[in-house]
């Protein structure tokens, strides 16, 4: 059944360098508007469920256009403010071959998000209002409001019976030198908050300490994503494992780890034509699986699908229906559909 799901986080400004060009390369950048939670309630919108931004917009037209994207994508505003002066950017250059893509962060620590002051949301009234929240290590390495910011937030819907949602998403160059050391405490925090966890077996070793004596990264899995369920309270752990093969193609395979067993999709292999917001699409996935009640073993082929969808439209957020990812579960690409 439909939920009514918040996702906290900052909107975006993508501005992107046509086709594969490098920055120094093109003369005009595309823009739209995205962000890892923009990205989780706009799918979660688009598979049927009633999806909230809390977040913080400038209150100029860039502001204005980014709340034009939001109703686009069928996410409610209702508990979105204005304040603050700057939209945070980032500049996309595609990688082609053996060139990665490259993602430059520009006016983030200044934007309305990042600078929204204490008392800018009713934390407490908003828990009243939702089933879950969601929440990524992204915003957790912005600064210490924004954190404060998380954990109000988080607690408010666990003290009204909401489910929360951690994808840890750890990303070094937010964090600086001695990073995983400094958002040790932070992750812990969240973790404990946390009811289903997007992390895998590096995120256990890396950033909470955890060692072992294995090298495969499927004996790693099998032995780390356990002990972290169990030691911080998480229902559902889950995380896709994925290779670049040599003609390009992307090899992804999904798990998820709840009622003590593991669940895993099959391995699916695809070409790519945007690969920025698929791992929302999959975390997206495994909370719509678990709030309609799927079977784990369908939570996570639907899950691995969604974000095999995901890579292949443009743009950040995933913009596929639930019949059509039950569709790609069962049959692979073919010819129109007429």
């Amino acid at each position: 059944m439909a939920k009514r799901i918040a996702a906290f986080g900052e909107v975006m400004m993508r501005l992107q360098a046509p086709g594969y060009d490098l920055l120094s390369q093109a003369n005009t950048l595309s823009y739209s508007f995205s962000g890892t939670g923009v990205n989780v309630a706009g799918a979660l919108a688009r598979l049927g469920h009633d999806s909230y931004l809390v977040s913080c917009l400038p209150p100029n037209p860039v502001g204005d256009a980014a709340a034009a994207s939001l109703r686009k994508l069928g996410i409610s505003q209702s508990f979105v403010a204005r304040g603050g002066k700057y939209m945070g950017m980032y500049f996309l250059e595609n990688g082609f071959g053996p060139r990665p893509s490259r993602v430059t962060y520009s006016n983030r620590m200044e934007s309305s998000f990042n600078t929204a002051p204490e008392e800018t949301y009713d934390f407490e009234s908003i828990a009243k209002q939702v089933d879950a929240v969601h929440f990524c290590g992204i915003t957790l390495a912005m600064n210490d409001v924004v954190r404060n910011h998380m954990f109000r937030f988080a607690s408010a819907v666990k003290a009204n019976g909401g489910h929360v949602v951690f994808d840890c998403n750890y990303r070094p160059s937010l964090w600086g030198n001695d990073g995983y050391a400094k958002a040790k405490p932070f992750y812990e925090r969240m973790l404990r908050l946390a009811d289903i966890a997007m992390l895998n077996e590096l995120d256990a070793m890396h950033i909470l300490g955890l060692a072992s004596e294995k090298s495969a990264r499927e004996d790693l899995l099998a032995e780390l994503i356990p002990a972290v369920a169990d030691s911080y309270g998480i229902s559902v752990a889950a995380g896709t494992h994925r290779s670049v093969n040599p003609d390009n193609t992307h090899s992804l395979r999904g798990y998820m780890y709840t009622q003590r067993n593991f669940f895993f999709s099959d391995t699916l292999t695809f070409a790519v034509y945007d690969r920025i917001g698929a791992g929302d699409a999959y975390a997206s996935g495994i909370v719509h699986g678990e709030f309609e009640r799927f079977a784990p073993e369908k939570t996570v082929r639907f899950a691995a699908a969604a974000a095999m969808l995901a890579h292949t439209t443009a743009g950040d957020t995933p913009v596929s229906s639930e019949n059509e990812i039950l569709k790609a579960m069962e049959r692979s690409a073919g010819d129109i559909e007429r």
